[in-house]
This record gives C-alpha cells, sequence and structure tokens, in this order.
C-alpha cells in the first residue's frame, strides 16, 4: 500500500521560495531604495488611519512593520525545547554577559580613531549610529545562520529570546554608559534616543511582540498553529523586505538628493570594524570557556549580530531630521550577514525551521 506525501501549502511554497532568494531579495531592496526611493520616503511619515468619521489614527509603518517581524519570530520560538538551556545555561548566560560588555569595549576602541579624525565633531555622528545599533538585541535572523552552520539552536534561540525581552533595561543602560564618548550636541540626541528606548520603544515595540507571538503559540493546538505559521511566515518575511526598502529609501534617498562620498565611505569603514571586532571577540570568548562548536558557533553569532532593523527604527523615531545617520546601520545589516556567513562556513547545515 503506498502513501502519499501531502502536497505543501501554498503558503509554505511561498515562503520557502523566498528564503531561498532573500539575500537576492535584500540586494533589490537596496537597490529600489536607491533608484525609486520615493514609496518608501512616503512610507516613512506618519499617516492618519480613520476608524470612523470621527476617529484618526496615527500610524508610522516603520514600527508596524518591526511589529510583524518580532511576532512571527516570537510565534516560531520552540519555546518546550529550551529546557536543555535552562538546565546548562552557561552558554546563554556568556551570551548575554558578552552581547552587553562588547559594546562597552568595541564602541570606546572605535571613537579613539574617531575623534584624532578631522571630522569637527569627532565622528560622532557615526559614533552614535554605531551606539544605536550595538544596543540592540540580538538579531532574530542568526538562528538562520546558526541552522546553516549547524549550531546550538536552542542556545540560539534562548539567547534571542532573553535578549529581545530584557531590551527595556539593557538599551538604554548601554545608551546611557556610551553617551560621554560623544560631542555634547549628539550626546543630547542619543540621552534623547535612550528615553525614548526607555520610555516605552524597546518595550512596546520589540519585546511585546516577540512576546505575544511566544504567548500564542503556547496557547494554540498543533493544527491551528500551523496554519497560523503558514499564513503569517510568508507575511512576515514579506514585511522584514518592505522594512529594509522604508529603512534604506530613508538613508539612499537623502544620500541621493546630497551624495556625500566621504560619509559613505566613513560609515563603511566603521560599520566592518565594529563588525569584525565583535564576531572575533565572541569567537575567542568561546575559545577561552572551552565551549563545544555547536555552542561557540552561536555565541559567536549573538556577539557579532545585532537586531539593525530595530536601530533603524528607533533613529527614525528618536532622531527624523537625521537620515544620514541610517547610512552605517544598513552597511552593519549588510556586514553582519557576511561576516556570518564566515562564521559557519564548511559546517554541515541541519534541517530546523529559521526564525524569520
Amino acid at each position: 500500500m503506498h502513501t502519499t506525501t501531502p502536497a505543501p501549502a501554498p503558503t509554505d511554497s511561498a515562503t520557502a521560495w523566498l528564503r531561498r532568494r532573500l539575500g537576492r531579495a535584500v540586494v533589490l531592496s537596496y537597490t529600489a531604495a536607491l533608484f525609486l526611493p520615493g514609496p518608501g520616503l512616503w512610507l516613512r511619515h506618519i499617516h492618519a488611519l480613520a476608524l470612523g468619521p470621527l476617529i484618526r489614527l496615527p500610524v508610522s509603518t516603520a514600527p508596524c512593520l518591526l511589529w510583524l517581524v518580532l511576532f512571527s519570530a516570537g510565534l516560531q520560538v520552540p519555546v518546550r525545547e529550551l529546557g536543555r538551556v535552562v538546565r546548562r545555561p552557561s552558554a546563554l548566560l556568556a551570551g548575554l554577559a558578552l552581547h552587553l560588555a562588547i559594546p562597552l569595549l568595541v564602541i570606546p576602541l572605535i571613537a579613539i580613531p574617531l575623534h584624532a579624525s578631522p571630522d569637527s565633531d569627532g565622528g560622532s555622528g557615526l559614533l552614535t549610529a554605531m551606539i544605536m545599533i550595538v544596543a540592540m538585541p540580538v538579531a532574530a535572523g542568526a538562528t538562520v545562520w546558526t541552522g546553516k552552520g549547524d549550531g546550538d539552536q536552542p542556545t540560539m534561540v534562548g539567547l534571542v529570546l532573553a535578549s529581545t525581552l530584557l531590551s527595556p533595561l539593557t538599551t538604554p543602560l548601554v545608551i546611557e554608559l556610551l553617551c560621554p564618548l560623544l560631542s555634547s550636541d549628539h550626546a543630547g540626541l542619543l540621552a534623547a534616543s535612550a528615553r525614548t528606548a526607555g520610555g516605552g520603544f524597546t518595550l512596546v515595540g520589540v519585546a511585546l511582540p516577540c512576546a505575544a507571538g511566544i504567548l500564542l503559540r503556547l496557547t494554540l493546538p498543533p493544527s491551528p498553529l500551523d496554519r497560523v505559521l503558514g499564513t503569517v511566515l510568508p507575511v512576515a518575511l514579506a514585511g522584514s523586505l518592505l522594512l529594509t526598502y522604508v529603512n534604506a529609501s530613508g538613508a539612499l534617498g537623502s544620500f541621493v538628493s546630497q551624495p556625500r562620498p566621504l560619509l559613505l565611505g566613513a560609515a563603511l569603514v566603521v560599520a566592518a570594524l565594529v563588525c569584525q571586532l565583535s564576531f572575533v571577540l565572541g569567537r575567542g570568548a568561546a575559545w577561552l570557556l572551552r565551549l563545544d562548536p555547536p555552542a561557540a558557533s552561536s555565541l559567536t553569532l549573538a556577539c557579532g549580530m545585532n537586531n539593525s532593523s530595530a536601530s533603524a527604527v528607533l533613529i527614525t523615531a528618536a532622531l527624523p531630521d537625521k537620515p544620514h545617520l541610517l547610512l552605517p546601520v544598513l552597511a552593519y545589516g549588510l556586514l553582519q550577514k557576511t561576516a556570518a556567513n564566515r562564521a559557519v562556513r564548511g559546517r554541515p547545515p541541519r534541517t530546523a525551521r529559521a526564525v524569520v
């Protein structure tokens, strides 16, 4: 008697198709932002959503897209598989500690040559952007690279989850600690962004959607959960690409209208240095802790991969008149994926459902 394997649902096929081409889709999003930034710039503005003849709700596209992506990430967290991580939490605790400590080590090292540069504010603009990147939780996309490199997936998921849920406390703390490295003007701007982060951005815009996804996963039976995942995942993948386009339009749109090649070059160099140092420190810490290869891979990725989309949304919310600060954020977002690919290269892939 022959058994037939059920055909994958159209949404599952669409998700798999898009994931296989995600790298090219991201490049296409950047290209669209460079040559057609208008729609992205329009989406960056706050628009009024009419809920009735007398009720108009202000809505901003980028925070809504970030909420969707993080909700999808939470919805995919295998909470019941994290028991082993809780029983043996050494890699998880080391990853969280390093994720907080590395910005305090790397950013001052970058600040030294920038302060010696001929820039009138000592590179404070670039430092401001980099601080807002490294203060963010571990990128949910790190789980994708963990799966590709046969890393410790439960530990990686635990690091993403814990750093995200702790971000309302850790993000403003890291920002406040690094503020003294900036000129007075930029220090004031960064302090204002820390108040924004502590005042609700990381709680409502980062931790809450992730927690909501986890809670929904825990409450739904398997069959309804599969249907919800089949609907949410492709929408969230498309939303992440749209968010990339919106953020890139803010940076590249202003760059096209007012080209600043020196700023672009400096942004690429600074982002590359911060990214490379973070990965190197993570790899060195894993070696010192004598972690097994899967846990070492996850720890390295957690140290180098930050939620650049969240930092871009925070910059847009807290510093709307500084779109050029998005250039190093975009550069870091691309560079960390390249560094992650190098970090896991040569490891056999493991079949696992990847978090958006």
